[in-house]
C-alpha cells in the first residue's frame, strides 16, 4: 500500500464507497451537484462524444417525478426497459450473487422470504430515491450506439467516487429505467432520450440497518488472467 496521501485518499474513496438505500434529510446544494458532475464529465468517451444527460432533482421537483413513477408502480404498472440491462436467463455465477444481496437486505430490515406486501413496499422506496435530497436522472440520445454505455458507465464511476469524496453517498438505480414513458413524459423529455437509470445522491443515515449491507467482490484472480508478467 502506497504512503502518498494523494493516492490513500483516492484509495479510500474507492473502498468505501457502497450502494446506500436511506437518507438523511440533510440538503445538498446545487454547488455541490454541478462540483460533482463537473468531476464526473471528465471521464473518457469515444470520439469525446461525451454522450451523458442529466437531471437533478430535488425538493418538489423530486417529490413530483416519485409520486408519478410510484402512483403506475403501485398500480402494478410496469412499462418496461427499453434497453437489456440484465440477462433474459439467470444463470450461474450471476443469479448467486443478485440472490445474495438480495436475501442480504431483506434480513437486514427484517423482510422475511415470501412477504410480498413488505418486498413491495422495498423496491417501490426506490422511486423515492431512498428518501435522498436529491435524484438524478441520466439519459442519453437513441442515435447513439451501445459501446457509449461504456462511457456512460466511466461517467457515473467518476460521480460516485467524487461524492464519496466529500463525504456524501450514493446508490445507482437502474429500477428507474422500467418506467421511461412516465419518466419521459413528467420531465418533459424527446423521444429520443433513452432513460439510463437514476441516481440518489445525499448523506447516508448512519442508524439505517440496510446501510451496513456491502456487497462482496470476487478475488482479483477469480476474473482476471495474467500473461506475459515476470
Amino acid at each position: 500500500m502506497s504512503n502518498d496521501p494523494r493516492i490513500q485518499a483516492v484509495d479510500e474513496a474507492i473502498r468505501s464507497r457502497h450502494s446506500m438505500r436511506r437518507y438523511l434529510p440533510t440538503p445538498v446544494s446545487r454547488d455541490v451537484v454541478t462540483e460533482l458532475l463537473e468531476l464526473a464529465a471528465r471521464a473518457p468517451s469515444g470520439t469525446n462524444v461525451q454522450p451523458w444527460k442529466v437531471y437533478a432533482l430535488a425538493g418538489e421537483a423530486r417529490k413530483a417525478l416519485s409520486d408519478a413513477i410510484l402512483e403506475q408502480y403501485n398500480q402494478g404498472i410496469k412499462e418496461g426497459r427499453e434497453f437489456d440491462y440484465y440477462p433474459k436467463e439467470w444463470t450461474e455465477p450471476w443469479i448467486s450473487r443478485r440472490r445474495k444481496v438480495g436475501f442480504g437486505l431483506y434480513n437486514l430490515i427484517g423482510i422475511p422470504k415470501g412477504d410480498k406486501e413488505r418486498m413491495h413496499a422495498q423496491t417501490g422506496r426506490n422511486y423515492r430515491f431512498f428518501d435522498a435530497p436529491v435524484g438524478l436522472v441520466f439519459t442519453m440520445s437513441r442515435q447513439l450506439g451501445r459501446g457509449m454505455f461504456l462511457d456512460y458507465g466511466m461517467f457515473m464511476g467518476n460521480l460516485v467516487i467524487a461524492a464519496r469524496a466529500r463525504g456524501l453517498d450514493t446508490c445507482v438505480q437502474a429500477a428507474f429505467a422500467d418506467y421511461p414513458t412516465t419518466v419521459r413524459k413528467h420531465l418533459g423529455l424527446d423521444d429520443d432520450e433513452l432513460i439510463v437509470c437514476g441516481m440518489a445522491l445525499g448523506y447516508a443515515d448512519p442508524a439505517a440497518p440496510e446501510n451496513t449491507l456491502i456487497a462482496e467482490r470476487e478475488a482479483v484472480d477469480v476474473f482476471t488472467s495474467f500473461r506475459g508478467f515476470l
